[in-house]
């Protein structure tokens, strides 16, 4: 296609402002024969064209690499969130099994401390009942002795009584104290 004069003047006076034609429409624009300066206009009409469209698809190229490069480290990212909840869920229920543990851990030991303690009291216990009774039957014994010799047994008589009465309140206290003690620990046995 060839243009008319004006438009060819009007081109022209365009690119001594650096305006040129881009485009598929420089590829059916045709110089008249003869006419070199229209025809030069076109090849540097053609050349900044073909530089302009290298430079667009560079950056289209550029833009799409940029782009797989955010697509990959956004599917990276998102991956990463992912192992980061799991970890998180699995800090969270192995921070609440510790929890369990150590509260079984505690439960033992106050198991097993009132275990200690009322076996302690038991011991206790069983000494003192022991040592009670040991002093009722020897002072039984020693009573039944002066009382079978005929000696005066007035002095006995009144110790052996005290000596029960002593015994009877101390076995009474100690009752009292293994019941105040299985009370304050919360055994019901």
């Amino acid at each position: 296609m060839v243009v008319t004069q004006g438009t060819r003047d009007a081109l022209l006076k365009l690119s001594k402002k650096k305006v040129y034609l881009e485009g598929n429409i420089l590829k059916v624009i045709k110089a008249e024969q003869g006419d070199s300066e229209f025809q030069s206009y076109l090849d540097v009409c053609l050349e900044k064209d073909s530089t302009s469209r290298r430079k667009r698809l560079e950056v289209t190229k550029r833009v799409q690499s940029q782009n797989k490069e955010l697509e990959k480290a956004a599917s990276e990212n998102e991956s990463l969130m992912v192992e980061l909840k799991v970890a998180l869920d699995d800090a969270e229920r192995a921070k609440s099994e510790a929890e369990k543990l150590r509260d079984d851990a505690m439960e033992d030991l106050e198991t097993l401390q009132k275990k200690t303690q009322f076996e302690l009291v038991g011991l206790i216990v069983k000494v003192a009942l022991g040592v009670i009774g040991t002093v009722a039957i020897l002072t039984s014994v020693l009573y039944v002795f002066v009382l079978s010799k005929g000696l005066d047994a007035k002095i006995i008589e009144s110790t052996w009584s005290n000596l029960f009465g002593i015994l009877l309140t101390n076995s009474f206290s100690i009752i009292g104290t293994i019941m105040g003690v299985k009370y304050a620990t919360g055994d019901k046995h």
